[in-house]
Parts: structure tokens; sequence; C-alpha cells
């Protein structure tokens, strides 16, 4: 956008957006999700916005521009090479740089610093006496030290406040001047700066001691390692192997506790979820599978016209980035349907299922909103996503919650605490005048006295008659309160009315607790024929479903001990209703024996390691 405001009507550059002009190579989740760094193939190195895409910007490689016009060259030709891999860490963004870059074909590692949006000062130069390309970078948790490897086969670790090689890291038990023999493809480090975790690509994976920079142990993968990826918090790393298998290693046990099969081409990239539960892996071959590492099992799978050459799942895990063949973007996957996990595991997991899925186009474009041109896909529509979602089926002898807000059930069991707080202190006083749209009659001695309006008698005799009429009659009438609670009761099914009472306020929910109060006890109708007795016994038989079902476990209580507030008295004078109270009393009891033991059993766990010394 140029603006023409000179005094010689030239125009000057007022505000621009820019993108990669060529495919991105990696890219990686920034600041809790907020942000994407991408490096693409048209050297530059980028850094995204998900909430506001005019907060994307092309990070500094300082003065590109005017040393290419000096040179006469082009800026591309200036800039530095492609990335090829980089890693960040947030925790020292406001102290020095805190990124990390490999590029192609070069010996020496940047740093940036995210803070100023430019290149940093020092450049990490490993072995400069036998100067190899470096081909893998991993970050420290501190945010204090950089790890590089490179082709051939060198480790050295660095400090990057200040720039200065740390030592590096020698296989002294094989007699080796390096860490591996061969190329280093992956490396990463631990959460508490422990362990370093190496790999070749002959498939050698070593652990090394962190600050001694000694070797602890190592393993065989038995082919040649593509690409490595560790997760801090739980210790696995995962590993793809030119035999397209992809291993999970569990560090500290030093064994293969997961192996993952189904991909037909060449693995691109994979990427754990913030949680560890899950591992996405995309292939040549056109697919994203989802691997639940729990259940040792592919979850999800789905086919894209384009293969995903990266990607990034962002800390919450509900946006998923991704970079495909000769495409210069970076799609962004709002899309949880697809990572529910809902389809069929059989057919899934064996591969033989996948869903296709269309390249989307940018949202500017679908909706017509200009504002916002983040690339969002349609959610994946399946019948047995949506069975499994919306499927209420419930684990057997397990006590589910209500999912409700504390104060809410809270409120039920002491409502009648709030409403004496709540009450006033005073009684309301009779205004001094009163409103103008009264009428009223002059008097002589100044207070107002108002008119009284044509048949006011009249109206109050019918309006008592009408009273008196309603008064004789028993029919109850019926709330949609009432009208829900007989229609579930009718089909057996009371998960409508559980959720219409979730939907009221204690204050509304108490009100309709007591419009079924018995007030004349002495009445002589019989009590078959009284509404109220049927709609407190159909009460009692949803009580009775929801504690068998042990379903919304803490909001029952509380509306059971509301219930028997208010219609304790008239339980204990029918008989029928004795009955369906003991039949309550033996389910509570049951159920809360089993809670009961399964909290004394955990007590005396948690009692018994507080007091053992290990």
């Amino acid at each position: 956008m140029w603006i023409f405001d000179t005094s010689d009507g030239e125009p000057r550059l007022l505000r621009f957006r820019s993108g990669h002009s060529a495919p991105p190579l990696c890219i990686k989740f920034y600041a809790n999700g907020r942000h994407i760094l991408s490096a693409g193939q048209d050297r530059a190195f980028r850094l995204f916005s998900v909430v506001q895409d005019q907060q994307s910007r092309e990070l500094s490689q300082r003065h590109v521009s005017k040393r290419a016009k000096k040179l006469k060259l082009k800026k591309e030709e200036i800039k530095l090479k492609p990335v090829i891999a980089f890693d960040v860490a947030e925790i020292r963004e406001r102290d020095w740089c805190n990124v990390v870059t490999c590029h192609m074909d070069t010996p020496r590692a940047y740093v940036w610093r995210l803070q100023n949006f430019v290149l940093g000062e020092h450049i990490l130069t490993p072995c400069p006496e036998n100067p190899t390309p470096v081909k893998a970078c991993a970050i420290s948790a501190c945010g204090n030290f950089a790890v590089l490897g490179t082709a051939g086969g060198w480790i050295e670790r660095f400090n990057l406040q200040s720039g200065i090689s740390r030592g590096n890291y020698v296989d002294a038990l094989e007699g080796e001047s390096a860490a591996h023999n061969g190329e280093v493809i992956g490396i990463a480090c631990d959460a508490t700066n422990t362990i370093m975790i190496s790999a070749g690509y002959h498939g050698d994976v070593k652990v090394w001691d962190f600050k001694c920079r000694q070797l602890k142990y190592k393993w065989k993968v038995g082919c040649s390692l593509v690409k490595i990826v560790f997760h801090r918090s739980n210790g696995l790393l995962a590993t793809v192997a030119d035999d397209l298998v992809i291993r999970l290693f569990d560090v500290i046990a030093q064994r293969l506790v997961r192996k993952f099969e189904g991909h037909s081409d060449r693995i691109t990239d994979m990427c754990f979820s913030e949680d560890g539960k899950w591992l996405l892996t995309s292939s040549m071959d056109g697919t994203l599978r989802i691997w639940d590492v729990i259940l040792a099992r592919q979850i999800d799978a789905i086919q894209v016209d384009l293969s995903i050459t990266a990607l990034s799942l962002s800390p919450n895990m509900d946006i998923l980035a991704t970079s495909h063949v000769d495409q210069n973007g970076v799609y962004l996957w709002v899309n949880q349907a697809m990572f529910s996990g809902a389809a069929s595991f059989a057919s899934y997991g064996s591969g033989k299922e996948i869903v296709n899925v269309k390249m989307p186009s940018a949202a500017s474009e679908k909706d017509g909103d200009k504002s916002d041109n983040r690339t969002i896909f349609e959610p994946l529509e399946s019948s047995d996503t949506s069975q499994f979602l919306n499927s209420s089926h419930q684990i057997p002898d397990l006590v589910t919650l209500s999912l409700l807000p504390k104060s809410q059930w809270q409120s039920l069991i002491n409502l009648d605490i709030i409403k004496a707080r709540n009450k006033p202190i005073e009684p309301p006083k009779k205004p001094e005048k009163a409103p103008f749209f009264l009428p009223s009659i002059p008097s002589l001695s100044g207070e107002i006295l108002f008119k009284p309006s044509e048949g006011t008698n009249e109206e109050s005799n019918a309006q008592n008659t009408r009273l008196e009429e309603s008064s004789k009659k028993t029919d109850l009438p019926v709330s949609k309160f009432l009208q829900i609670l007989k229609s579930c009761a009718e089909k057996e099914n009371f998960a409508p009315f559980t959720n219409h009472i979730k939907s009221l306020s204690p204050s509304i929910l108490d009100m309709e607790l007591r419009m079924l109060q018995i007030i004349d006890d002495d009445d002589e109708q019989e009590p078959e024929k009284r509404q109220e007795l049927h709609f407190i016994e159909l009460l009692l038989d949803y009580f009775i479903h929801e504690i068998s079902c042990r379903s919304n476990f803490e909001y029952i209580q509380a509306l059971i001990r509301l219930f028997l507030k208010i219609h304790g008295e008239t339980v204990r004078r029918q008989s029928k209703l004795q009955e369906k109270a003991r039949k309550l009393l033996e389910v509570q009891s049951a159920v809360w024996q089993k809670i009961d033991k399964l909290f004394q059993n955990t007590r005396c766990v948690i009692t018994f390691l507080s007091n053992s010394q290990l």
C-alpha cells in the first residue's frame, strides 16, 4: 500500500503484507500457539501470527536491501541459504537469542532473537579444523545452551549468551574421534539437562551425559535413520527409518515400546501432541496418520491431494499447521473432529479406511471476509464420528460428575442460608410521592388521595371468586419441568430431564420442587388421584436410576438433599412412597460403599508412600 503525501507527488510505501515465495521446509508453533515459525526455500525465516495476520513478518537478516543494492545483486543472493532445521526456546526470549537455525550446505549455525525479530550477533561454528555442514540442532530446556550436529558426526555444545563453545561429545568407547561415524540426523535434550540424545544416519542412537559429555549407553535400530523426535515429558523417542517403520523407544528403560507401520512412501515429518498421547506423521503417499501411543494403534488417517512436507501441532491441540509440496502457504487445520479418535478403530487401525480431504481454500475467498485470510478446513463429516461423539455409553462401575460449577450444586444445599442472608433488613417504605401516572384527587390536609377507578369493587370481587374456584380444583398445573419428567419416565430415558434440570438455576429448581409440596394433608381425596404424589414418585424413580448409573453423582446428591428437605414429611406419611425411599436408600448405600472403599484404598496408598523413605 502506497501513499501520495510528499510535496513532489512521489509515492512512499505505507505498509505491506507478504509470505513465502517458495514452499516452506520446516514449521513450528511458538508463543503457546499464537505464532508459527516458518523457514522456506526462498531463504526467508518468517513469523506468522495465528490470531492476526497483520502481525506476521519476516525476521531481519541485517540490511539485506542495502547490501544487495550496493553489490548490485538480488536480495535472495544476499540472504542466508534455506533453513533445513531449527529449534526455539521461549524461556530466554527477553535475555538473549533463543532460536538456532541450520542452513543448507553451511558449516555454521546462526542464532536469532525473536524479541527484536532480527538475526543474532553470534555465529556458531562447530569443529573449525574440519568444517562440515550442520545438519541438526537443539536448544536445552533452560535456554542457555545449543547443541549442534554435523554431517561428519561431530557434536558440539555452545553457550547462547556468549556464543562460546562449551565442549564436544566424543565416543571414547569405540575409539572414534567424533560422536558418530557418519551424519548426525537428530539431537534432543531432556527437561532437566541430565541427558542429551543423538541419532546417526547408520541407525545408532546414543544417550550422553549432558554436563560431563560422556556416553552413557547406546543401541542400534538396525537400519538407516531419517528423523527423530523426543518428548520431554514422557521420555519417549520417536524414530523414523528408511524401512517406513516408526519406532518409539523409552530412553530411560533403553527398550523399544511401540512400533507403527502403515505409510507406503517416505515419511516427511512427525510430531508429538503436548500431552504425549498422540503421534502425528505425514508421508509422501499423501496421508496424515494419527497414532495413539497408549493404545498402540492408529486412530485416524486422512488423504490430501498434495503431500504434507512439514507439520506442527499447537500446544492446545486445537490447530494443526502443515506445509505441502509446491505450495507457498502454511495451512491451518482448525478441526477437532479429525483428532477425536472417534472413527472405527478396527478399520483405521488396519489402514484399510482412509478419509479423503480436499485441499482448502482461504477463508477470505470462501466467506467473503477479507479481514482474516487464515486457511480453515471443513470439519471431517463421518457417521461413525458423530455417533461416537453423541454416544452416552459409560464404562461399568465408573462414577462420573456433572461438570457443573461448584457453586451451582452447593447452592442447592445452602439455599435457605442464602435466602436468609439476602432477606431485606427493613420493610419497603411508602414513597413520599406517588408515581405521576396514578390518578389522584386534591385534599385539604395535603396528603395524596388516589382516585378509585370505576368498577374496582366489581373486579376485585370477581377476582376473589376466581381464586376460590381455582382453590377448589385438584388438578395441578403441569409445568415444563413436570412434562419432561413424565415423558422421560414413560420412555425410561432420563437423559433429557437431566439436561433440563442442569440448565435451571438453584432458585428455579427449588421453586419447581416446592410446587409439588402438599399443604392440605388432611384432604380426604385418595392418594392415587393426587397428582403431586404421582410426580413425587417419578422423582424418586429418577433418583434411583441416576444413583444406579453413577452419573452426575455430586449434583444428584445435592438434589436428593433438597428434595428430602421439602418432601420428607410427605414421603413418611405415604406407604407407597416409603417403598420407593427404601429402595433409594439401598441403592445409595451400595454405591457409596464402593466409592468409600476406593477412597480408603487411595488414602492408605498415599499414607504409605508419604511415610516411606525412598
